[in-house]
């Protein structure tokens, strides 16, 4: 252990509070983080509602916005629990190519709550992107994805829902159902492929460079 490590210890034992966070928390947890790893329980229906509950879908909705992420499931910020939550809007979209859009077929998503979330595959057409992960801060990998898939399970006031996504949409549905059942990304993507998005700026500062693991 560092001395950093043992300072931080040392002043976490005289603050009571200072220390560690407990979940639901306000970051994103990283690869390498057990809960990662976890299958997620179930949400019994007849406690959606509760306060316990609601706090987590408020808290992914929170550091969704906060990280200006396209979807959040709850092993993220470390709730072993089966509940995500996606979005795409046109303000995010906006920032991106016209012929990545169309290429990638994006279109707007509204926020949207899932809890115990079913996915169906439509379409078992596959189709490769690149793909990145706030659990796998700063990289990105081809990753083969279905074309349209069908997900139903309930809102966050306990109803019943289903939605079908294609293209990208499906995409982030899938993604989000993979951290439910303890996987990532990196468990399917093209090995071959994986790279730090940000190797560019390594070079030019000649390793000087932050990587971020939360937004300032």
């Amino acid at each position: 252990m560092g001395l950093l490590r043992k300072t931080i210890n040392w002043y976490a034992k005289l603050a009571p509070g200072w220390g560690r966070s407990l979940p639901p928390y306000e970051h994103v947890v990283q690869i390498g983080d057990p809960i990662l790893r976890k299958v997620s329980e179930p949400v019994p229906v007849d406690k959606i509602k509760t306060d316990e509950i609601q706090k987590v879908i408020q808290k992914l909705k929170y550091v969704l916005d906060k990280y200006g992420s396209v979807g959040m499931a709850a092993p993220q910020i470390g709730v072993n629990l089966r509940i995500f939550v996606m979005r795409l809007t046109a303000t995010q979209i906006a920032k991106i190519p016209a012929e990545t859009i169309k290429l990638k077929n994006m279109s707007v998503v509204p926020l949207t709550v899932f809890v115990n979330p079913k996915l169906k595959v439509v379409d078992y057409n596959k189709i490769i992107h690149s793909e990145g992960c706030e659990s796998v801060r700063s990289f990105s990998a081809d990753v083969a994805r279905y074309n349209e898939v069908q997900v139903k399970g309930y809102n966050a006031d306990g109803e019943e829902i289903l939605h079908v996504f294609k293209g990208w949409p499906a995409r982030i549905a899938q993604h989000e159902m993979d951290h439910l059942d303890g996987k990532l990304y990196t468990d399917i993507m093209d090995r071959k492929s994986l790279h730090c998005i940000c190797w560019d700026e390594v070079n030019l500062s000649k390793g000087k460079i932050v990587i971020p693991f939360c937004p300032q």
